[in-house]
């Protein structure tokens, strides 16, 4: 993808000088940002969480939106896979609750970074398929991951590489619009993929795409190990920002699960900045019982919403 000099070149200049700034002023800039909006009547976001399926305890689908409902929890995200097949069945389940449908979990086949054009086009085709029933669903997006370090063989981590990506999450981010929905750039830690590991590398392919219709996300399990701070890392997506991930900053687990090392504080301050107004979405296992553990990890990400006041 061609890039204006001039435009690299502007670009280029201002990534220096807020570097040269640090993340105090970075931070000021943000909460300036911040009052402007609150200005226009904009009031601070709130806390909207989400369970993946696996997450509330209870056998069928009703059972585990009632029990969410008695929790507050006002966002569910599916698994892609097969999701087309479900849409009737959650749609009913959903009727007349406080409770959206969120992101969509993956759940395509293939990869999009594969050497072989089958595999590619296998991947666009069933995402398609699962974007076209996030759709129907209302959901915010249908996550997606260029590669993993097991889907081999794939294209090489190259500037052609990079500009093949954006081409293909032009094409998806066309299809999601016409559905009335997102693609969402998921990073993984290094352990899981070689490609697209920090929030920052997937805002900066949504910049360069430029499309209301390819977006990204975060996840705090991930950012444990790539990001050297959860407010830079959401500071800088943005307005990009399409979905955020959450779970115990140790063994992936329910937060709260691993004690004093589950703090989110600095990554809310951030989401309260940029004004986030999406879903912020369990995404982990549970070591204890797990009608105990759910309503006390739901206690404390509250908690911590609550202590990450605006430093406006």
């Amino acid at each position: 993808m061609a890039q204006n000099r001039r435009n690299f070149l502007k670009t280029s200049i201002t990534g220096a000088a807020l570097l040269s700034m640090g993340g105090a002023s970075l931070a000021a800039i943000a909460c300036q940002d911040q009052k402007k909006r609150n200005g226009n009547g904009k009031t601070t976001p709130e806390l909207k969480l989400s369970f993946q399926e696996s997450t509330p305890p209870g056998e069928t689908l009703n059972q585990k939106f009632d029990y969410m409902e008695q929790l507050g929890i006002v966002g569910f995200e599916p698994w892609g896979g097969g999701l087309p097949n479900r849409v009737d069945e959650i749609t009913k389940a959903l009727s007349g609750r406080n409770i959206k449908v969120s992101a969509i979990c993956a759940g395509f086949k293939g990869f999009i970074l594969s050497t072989d054009p089958t595999i590619r086009k296998e991947c666009i085709n069933t995402m398609k398929e699962i974007i076209v029933a996030a759709g129907a669903l209302g959901s915010t997006g249908v996550i997606i991951v260029p590669a993993f370090n097991n889907q081999v063989p794939a294209l090489p981590h190259n500037l052609e590489t990079r500009d093949f990506l954006c081409e293909q999450f032009t094409e998806l981010g066309n299809w999601a619009v016409q559905h009335g929905t997102t693609v969402i750039l998921e990073p993984l830690n290094r352990r899981e993929a070689f490609y697209l590991r920090q929030v920052a590398d997937a805002a900066s392919i949504c910049r360069d795409i430029n499309h209301q219709g390819v977006r990204c996300m975060g996840d705090f399990w991930h950012m444990t190990s790539e990001e050297s701070s959860d407010m830079g890392a959401f500071l800088s997506a943005g307005h990009y920002l399409q979905h955020v991930h959450i779970a115990s900053r140790k063994r992936r687990s329910m937060p709260s699960e691993d004690g004093a090392a589950d703090n989110y504080v600095e990554g809310f301050k951030a989401l309260k900045m940029i004004g986030y107004d999406k879903y912020v979405s369990y995404e982990c296992g549970c070591q204890g019982d797990r009608s105990i553990i759910v309503p006390q990890s739901v206690q404390l990400l509250r908690e911590q919403w609550q202590e990450a006041s605006s430093c406006c």
